[in-house]
């Protein structure tokens, strides 16, 4: 969140023709650019985990930017967002209105509203336990959305505080953005994973789960594990054991 060396923990997933940005903080911007040569007018679809501003603080640049960077020659269409009505008005509420609403008025001289945005791909409830599970298919992609112990962890029902979630891709990758560790999401899915991305601190940290928690996992799970949001003195670490860390504008291609 604070590094300085790489930019925020965000990431695309491409299968066929079909893409979706997960997160976009406040370097997204830039690394879009920088780490995968794409435009913002690129981006179609998006996946927010979480509200921290490593993960929501681009999306005002990104939404404003197809709105208007068409220069009135054509309408690009809104960003398709998938997220829960609640999430979104939280996301609205908390983190966006403030610099998106008073941009333009609508015909009845009233402000803009996240659907002038935004199109809302929502995500259904398909377990509440052991955790509260969402799920979608987003044309060739399937997406599981798991609840994570991150912070804030308090929340009981999608509409009391924004949750934060990571997610299962295709039933195949586990990326749990940012989670504390958590045996139970461990044992959940990594017997089914083919890769593992997660979120790792070099030091003792109370939101994230640290490497030195993670290394008490079994052999056959770390060896497919890879540590990602980690901090700017990673050169240092020893990371023998797992499959290693992510790395920046880097594909992993799965057949």
């Amino acid at each position: 969140a604070f590094g300085r060396k790489l930019f925020h923990n965000n990431c695309i997933i491409i299968k066929g023709d079909t893409h979706l940005l997960v997160d976009f903080g406040m370097t997204g911007p830039f690394a879009l650019k920088e780490s995968v040569g794409l435009d913002v007018l690129d981006i179609e679809n998006l996946l927010i985990t979480h509200s921290h501003a490593d993960h929501v603080g681009g999306i005002e640049y990104l939404a404003l930017s197809k709105r208007y960077s068409a220069n009135g020659s054509r309408r690009i269409p809104k960003l398709k967002l998938i997220a829960t009505p609640e999430y979104c008005k939280i996301l609205w509420d908390m983190s966006l209105s403030g610099g998106m609403e008073w941009n333009e008025t609508n015909k009845d001289g009233k402000p803009l509203t996240f659907s002038d945005y935004f199109e809302i791909i929502n995500p259904k409830v398909i377990s509440e336990s052991p955790r509260l599970t969402l799920g979608v298919d987003f044309r060739d992609l399937h997406i599981e959305m798991f609840r994570t112990l991150h912070i804030p962890d308090n929340a009981e029902t999608l509409a009391e505080a924004f949750m934060t979630f990571g997610i299962f891709v295709d039933n195949r990758v586990l990326f749990t953005a940012d989670t504390k560790f958590d045996r139970e999401l461990i044992d959940l899915y990594a017997d089914k994973s083919e890769l593992i991305f997660h979120d790792a601190s070099f030091n003792p940290n109370p939101v994230h789960a640290s490497i030195q928690e993670l290394r008490k996992l079994p052999e056959k799970v770390r060896e497919k594990m890879y540590l990602m949001h980690y901090g700017d003195d990673w050169e240092k670490q020893d990371v023998s054991g797992f499959a290693g860390l992510a790395r920046q504008g880097y594909r992993y291609i799965m057949d």
